[in-house]
């Protein structure tokens, strides 16, 4: 078992990254609801209570029973978790006389204190909150303040409890990193034994485990996670993985004959099966973006279970499910938090279909994913590959997907995608791709008047999806493209370009 740190969430838009950062520590951690504390096993070595859109004066306020984890276990409170350690414990915490978001910075930290040791006057920090801990009890000492927050962190003394009003784990705080790391190794005496390596390793043995001598079939998509996934189970059962590469007619250009043969030269067993038809016929007269979602979702499953059928003896199912698909699909606190939008493959199967799903990387984030696979040897064309959204064009084509449109679109994606490549941009993009809008626009060509569809180009920057910035391209590049593409592509004599960033847009359109 891996030395853990323990998240308990309550609900926090950053409550992943709190994950992500700790994992970039080579720590394990896991996040678990509030109201489900797991047993705590010698291998827990510390608590980390997240941030809440909840206020702790409200009745219905998350109220977490931390009498097996208060002064026994190392624990650190990040804004709400700081928050209710004040309030419940004898402290006051009041609404603020303005809201405190975005950049601020610390006037005074505690430099001898194990928690903010290494940590700087002046360095700036991230701020959340509606409230502020306006009292804390007696024996709770001050170690960190801003100009508007005097109690931005405190330690109770007798005990390995800390807290702190900023976020640590959201990027524009500069030192929050260094915090962690006193947290998770100085405080929490965690060594660092979650590597890649050591995830291969035993992920491979608890797989042979796992599924002995059964038969998996996997569903390949072309991009990292399935890829990751396949090699990690070919390593892990050889021949009895069962590779199906299905073209759903909403791939990008050409994609589908040169990936498959990239899976052959890869040594995977694997079958390309075309079922294009099939899902634009799922997709006729449908508009609702949710819809198409679960259509394409259920035609791919409808195709995997034709294909085993054809599988003897096949009882699981392999996919290359991450993280941030699970979060988006599925509360992350078991409540009845808004779902965002539907994967098309999170959830599991219908009883119908009679195999077992797998999924070895449920549990990592996309970052995690690529380190995996580097540790797997796997070829950096694959690796350093763009996400590509498993219903694939489907979402990018706003309104009904025909035919028609999938070739224009992509079309305008080949040419997007290989100008990228051709300026050295590429690689400095997390993900980009096309969006065909539905409206027609007018244009004018040579002497005549056109009257013709537009499209949207989207990049942006991101580690793990969960937030990304839209790209900063050089408007020369941006002209060059859109001269390509209106010149190159019948139908198209409008291009613009996404400027959102996620929050509060996401990353595809739909």
């Amino acid at each position: 078992m891996h030395q853990t740190i323990l998240i308990l969430d309550f609900g926090s838009q950053y409550t992943q990254l709190i994950a992500r950062r700790i994992r970039e520590l080579n720590v394990y951690c896991e996040i678990h609801p509030w109201n489900k504390i797991p047993e705590l096993t010698e291998n827990i070595k510390g608590v980390i209570l997240s941030g809440s859109p909840f206020s702790v004066r409200d009745v219905d306020s998350p109220k977490p029973d931390l009498s097996r984890i208060k002064g026994k276990l190392p624990l650190l409170g990040i804004c709400y978790g700081a928050q209710y350690l004040a309030h419940h414990f004898g402290g006051e915490v009041m609404p603020s006389n303005t809201r405190e978001y975005g950049r601020a910075h610390l006037k005074y930290v505690d430099a001898s204190n194990t928690l903010t040791k290494g940590m700087t006057n002046d360095s700036q920090v991230w701020m959340s909150h509606g409230d502020s801990i306006q009292k804390i009890p007696d024996h709770y000492r001050i170690i960190a303040s801003t100009e508007d927050v005097k109690i931005a962190g405190y330690h109770i003394e007798g005990e390995s409890t800390y807290a702190i009003q900023f976020h640590p784990e959201v990027y524009h705080s500069t030192e929050g990193k260094m915090l962690l790391q006193n947290f998770v190794y100085e405080l929490s005496g965690c060594s660092g034994d979650w590597t890649p390596d050591s995830f291969v390793e035993e992920t491979t043995r608890n797989l042979q485990k796992e599924l002995g001598q059964d038969k998996v079939i996997l569903g390949l998509s072309g991009g990292v996670d399935s890829s990751v996934a396949a090699v990690l189970l070919h390593k892990a059962i050889g021949e009895n993985l069962y590779c199906i590469f299905v073209d759903n007619g909403l791939l990008r250009k050409n994609e589908f004959e040169s990936v498959l043969e990239s899976y052959k030269n890869m040594g995977l067993n694997v079958k390309g099966v075309d079922a294009s038809e099939k899902f634009y016929e799922a997709l006729k007269n449908e508009t609702d973006p949710e819809r198409k979602r679960k259509a394409i979702g259920r035609v791919f499953v409808e195709v995997f279970d034709e294909e085993s059928k054809k599988v003897e003896g096949a009882k699981w199912l392999g996919q290359g499910t991450i993280y941030p698909d699970v979060i988006e699909s599925v509360s992350a606190t078991g409540g009845p938090s808004q779902t965002i939008k539907s994967h098309h493959n999170v959830g599991g199967l219908p009883d119908y279909m009679k195999l077992k799903v797998v999924e070895p990387l449920r549990l990592l984030f996309k970052d995690e994913v690529r380190r995996i696979g580097k540790s797997l040897h796997i070829d950096q064309r694959i690796l350093g590959r763009h996400p590509f959204p498993g219903p694939g064009l489907g979402i990018r084509i706003l309104g009904e997907v025909t035919k028609e449109k999938v070739r224009i679109l992509q079309e305008v994606d080949a040419i997007f995608i290989d100008s990228l490549k051709e300026d050295g941009l590429y690689n400095d993009v997390w993900q980009a791709g096309a969006i065909f809008l539905p409206i027609q626009s007018v244009g004018v060509m040579g002497d005549e008047r056109t009257y013709e569809n537009a499209v949207a180009l989207r990049a942006v920057t991101s580690t793990d999806g969960m937030t990304a910035d839209w790209c900063h391209l050089p408007y020369e590049f941006l002209a060059k493209v859109s001269n390509r593409i209106i010149n190159q592509v019948k139908g198209i004599n409008r291009v613009t370009y996404d400027i959102s960033s996620k929050p509060p847009a996401t990353i595809e359109w739909e």
